[in-house]
């Protein structure tokens, strides 16, 4: 099948004729549309009190995302909890370590980071098990950190500060398109949720990471494009090798 029209489950780029999938879309004449399948929204002091987690019994933080960052702060302050200077955070990437800098004054705090890879970051975990972790993150949220801080034997403790929740697509329609491009199991969950009578049939599904992978094939879908691979590390490589029939065809 020809591929023409395109729908990204994630906000367009802010300049989108210089980004890799405005490149794309003039290379190959598509044409690619950007729609947010999810949205985060973050859990109230009251409801966070539920789950009886006192900020403070917790010596370390591992933040995997801005948005954990964001919203970790976000219930530090509504629960009036002023998080110590020994505090220390240990960041899943460099953007995320750098990203405290709108919460916290960066050198003043023992912060450590990886590179995009969850294996560093549980290494650097590993050198101080001497700590107690909070791991922020949101109701739906993969599970590959949790097993690793297990298998480590860590002291921690999730602590759910924000949902992820499908929005509503009803003005979209989904027949429209050639290629539906998804990022997250909650991505796919938006899908069905907006549209429960959704087939596939001649539509290209492309997914990006294998928990997404993973949840587009228990929900029936059958992925053309995935990525990253060693031959496309991104999702605008994958679809280009696709397009070209360098990639995989389903």
């Amino acid at each position: 099948m020809k591929i023409k029209k395109i729908l990204i489950s994630q906000p367009q780029p802010s300049d989108f004729e210089k980004s890799p999938y405005g490149e794309l879309s003039k290379k190959y004449n598509l044409n690619i549309e950007f729609r947010k399948f999810i949205k985060i929204e973050g859990i109230v002091a009251k409801e966070f009190r539920q789950e009886r987690t006192n900020l403070l019994d917790y010596s370390a933080v591992i933040f995997t995302s801005r948005n954990a960052v964001d919203h970790y702060f976000r219930i530090a302050k509504e629960m009036r909890t002023e998080i110590p200077d020994t505090m220390k955070y240990f960041c899943v990437s460099e953007s995320t370590a750098y990203y405290l800098q709108k919460y916290i004054q960066f050198r003043k705090r023992k912060i450590f980071h990886s590179k995009e890879s969850f294996d560093v970051l549980m290494e650097l975990v590993k050198k101080h098990k001497g700590e107690k972790f909070l791991l922020p993150c949101s109701d739906v949220h993969k599970n590959e950190i949790p097993n690793i801080l297990d298998s480590l034997k860590v002291i921690y403790k999730k602590a759910i500060i924000y949902k992820t929740l499908a929005v509503d697509l009803s003005d979209v329609d989904i027949s429209n398109y050639d290629l539906l491009v998804f990022f997250s199991p909650a991505g796919i969950h938006s899908l069905f949720k907006n549209f429960p009578e959704f087939k596939q049939n001649s539509c290209s599904i492309g997914v990006f990471g294998p928990t997404t992978t993973k949840a587009a094939e228990e929900a029936g879908l059958k992925p053309t494009i995935t990525a990253p691979t060693c031959s496309a590390p991104s999702m605008t490589m994958a679809i280009e090798q696709y397009l070209t029939g360098k990639g995989k065809k389903g």
